[in-house]
């Protein structure tokens, strides 16, 4: 099915994060979702740091939040007082456009990180030592080279499921056929063991390849059921919401939203680009929430109706990047103002706390 599309606030066009010139797909023309009344709950959210540059992703080790930054390519450790320390350098980034130092994820007393050097995206791991501000990072362990890179649809989301295993978004790079192509990373879901090799239950035999068919995932998680869920980017009509599938293909470039074809897995709900633009996703208390960056809104979706949601912070706090659940229960959400498509308020980028809606 299709692919979503990583629209920006500002209304120009951007191949990649946010209606994406080119045709390229088959789209079905259906009508949008059943609007949904925008709420802000009271209680939140509370800014936690302030002076973030171009934040993409969070993490926690231990208690302590980590926080990616796209372009210093730096890992912030935040205090409780909001301090931000930079633990750690990530060499070997040098991503351009939407490139760079994405996603992260913590296990095992390991960081594992996601990121774009000169030709390629990369995954790689680092021994973690220390705690709070005095965290530091060990040699690098790659795991995993060869993912398409490109200057947008660079995927990047990494987050460990609840079988143990690695699972990384990648983005097509601006070749929609790869998304078609098992024998290309690019444009997919993608599942290793912790230390990057292939696992033997993999869909496709000797294979990172998890699901296949999409344009530029940058949202997963798991429910408590073991589901898997994913956000994605659409080009110029639809950005999507799916239920994963171990081997399914999701369309791209074939079709853009629901399709109506057996051949595809249907979004489970799909919205206008304008309006959403999904980034990273978290889950809690029965729901998914969404980040959403050219939508600048926390989009709420219950598991118990996949096909309906409810809409917070609506351009309250500009464009939304990543949202997490912290250990004590309350919703990490991250601005994402300062990349130049946004428009930098004062304290941006901020890394915000608010209870579950």
């Amino acid at each position: 099915m299709l692919k979503h599309a990583c629209a920006v606030l500002l209304a120009f066009n951007i191949a990649g994060c946010g209606g994406s010139s080119g045709s390229g797909s088959a789209t079905t023309p259906l009508p949008p979702p059943t609007p949904t009344t925008p709420t802000t709950p009271s209680g939140g959210p509370t800014v936690l740091a302030t002076g973030l540059q171009i934040p993409w992703s969070i993490a926690f080790y231990g208690t302590t939040p980590l926080i990616s930054e796209r372009g210093t390519a730096r890992i912030q450790a935040v205090g409780a007082n909001g301090a931000l320390t930079a633990i750690a350098t990530i060499n070997g980034v040098s991503g351009t456009g939407e490139g760079g130092l994405l996603g992260i994820a913590v296990r095992g007393g390991y960081l594992y990180a996601y990121f774009t050097a000169d030709t390629e995206n990369r995954i790689e791991r680092y021994p973690l030592t220390g705690s709070g501000a005095a965290t530091r990072l060990g040699a690098a362990q790659t795991l995993l080279r060869g993912i398409p890179s490109g200057s947008n649809h660079n995927g990047g989301r990494i987050a460990f499921g609840p079988d143990g295993m690695l699972y990384a978004s990648t983005g097509d790079a601006g070749t929609t056929s790869r998304s078609q192509d098992l024998n290309s990373l690019g444009g997919k879901i993608l599942r290793l063991t912790p230390d990057g090799r292939v696992p033997a239950d993999n869909p496709f035999a000797g294979s990172y390849v998890y699901s296949y068919g999409h344009r530029n995932v940058q949202g997963i998680a798991w429910a408590s059921d073991g589901a898997m869920y994913a956000s994605e980017f659409g080009q110029n009509t639809w950005d999507e919401l799916n239920l994963i599938k171990a081997g399914g293909n999701y369309g791209w470039p074939t079709v853009e939203g629901k399709a109506g074809n057996s051949l595809y897995i249907d979004p489970l709900q799909q919205w206008a680009t304008a309006e959403a633009s999904p980034s990273g996703i978290a889950i809690s208390g029965g729901n998914i929430y969404i980040a959403n960056l050219r939508g600048e809104r926390l989009r709420k979706v219950p598991l118990s109706a996949p096909g309906t949601s409810s809409e917070f912070y609506v351009q309250q706090y500009g464009r939304l990047r990543d949202v997490s659940v912290a250990p004590d229960g309350r919703l990490y959400i991250i601005t994402n103002n300062t990349d130049g498509r946004g428009t930098p308020k004062a304290g941006d980028d901020r890394l915000l706390s608010a209870p579950a809606l």
